[in-house]
C-alpha cells in the first residue's frame, strides 16, 4: 500500500511556522478540504490537539471527538514519555529508548500505573464517561499538535484499527521525518505541514505562540464543537 503523505515543502526544517495552535489548525483544513461535508470524524488527542482539530471539525463541517492516549512519563520528566497507553489500557513501549534508561521492572509498572490513573481521571473530565464513538467504515482523522517520537500516535491508530474504519488518516502541524516513517506502514494518509530532520526536536519549536492547554480550553471547545 502506498501511503499518502502531504507536507508543505516551504515549511521544511523551519521553526516558528505558526502563529498558534489555532492557525496550524486552519492550514490544515485547507489540505483536508476533500473530506468536507463527509462522514468523516475527527478524534483530537488532548489536551494540544484540541485546538488544531478544532478549526478543522469547523472547516470540514465534521463531527469532533477525543482519542485520549497518554505517554507514559519517564521518571521525573513530565516532557518525555518511554511508551503510551491507549483508551483500553493496552501499552507499547519505545523498547531502544527503555533499553537506554535502563528502568527497573518496579518503574516501569509505577509508571504505567500512573498512566493508567490519569488516563482515566482525563477521560472523565473532557467526555464524562461518554462511550467511544462508532468509527466502523468511516475515515477517521486524528490530530495532534505535532509528533515527538510518535508513539502516543502509534498507540492511537492501533486501538482504532480494531475499530473498522474505512481509513486512518494522520493530520499533525509538525514531526520529525524519521517519526512520520515510523508511523507510514499503519495509517492510510499522513498530513504534516512542517517536516523537519533536525537531531534535536520539540513540537513547541513550529509555534510563535506556544502554552499548555487547560482542561477548561479542552472543554470549552468541545462544547463548542457540538454545534458544528
Amino acid at each position: 500500500m502506498t501511503v499518502l503523505v502531504i507536507e508543505d515543502i516551504t515549511l521544511r526544517d523551519k521553526i516558528h511556522v505558526f502563529r498558534n495552535r489555532s492557525d496550524a489548525g486552519n492550514l490544515l483544513a485547507q489540505r483536508l478540504s476533500d473530506y468536507k461535508s463527509s462522514d468523516a470524524i475527527i478524534l483530537a488527542i488532548p489536551a494540544g490537539g484540541v485546538p488544531v482539530a478544532h478549526e478543522i471539525a469547523k472547516a470540514l463541517g465534521c463531527l469532533m471527538d477525543l482519542i485520549i492516549v497518554r505517554k507514559i512519563q519517564i521518571p521525573g520528566n513530565t516532557e518525555a514519555g518511554f511508551g503510551a497507553m491507549g483508551p483500553d489500557g493496552e501499552v507499547v513501549f519505545n523498547e531502544r529508548l527503555m533499553r537506554q534508561l535502563r528502568l527497573t521492572q518496579t518503574e516501569i509498572e509505577q509508571q504505567v500505573e500512573k498512566t493508567k490513573k490519569a488516563l482515566e481521571a482525563r477521560n472523565q473530565a473532557y467526555r464524562g464517561g461518554r462511550p467511544f464513538p462508532n468509527v466502523e467504515q468511516r475515515v477517521v482523522i486524528i490530530v495532534d499538535d505535532g509528533l515527538a517520537s510518535g508513539y502516543t500516535m502509534y498507540e492511537a491508530v492501533k486501538f482504532l484499527r480494531k475499530k473498522g474504519p474505512k481509513k486512518i488518516i494522520i493530520a499533525v502541524p509538525t514531526s520529525p521525518e524519521l517519526t512520520i516513517q515510523m508511523l507510514l506502514p499503519d495509517v492510510d494518509e499522513i498530513y504534516c505541514l512542517n517536516v523537519r530532520k533536525s537531531f534535536t526536536f520539540a513540537v513547541a519549536d513550529a509555534y510563535r505562540d506556544w502554552y499548555d492547554v487547560s482542561d477548561e480550553e479542552v472543554i470549552s471547545l468541545l462544547e463548542g464543537a457540538q454545534k458544528f
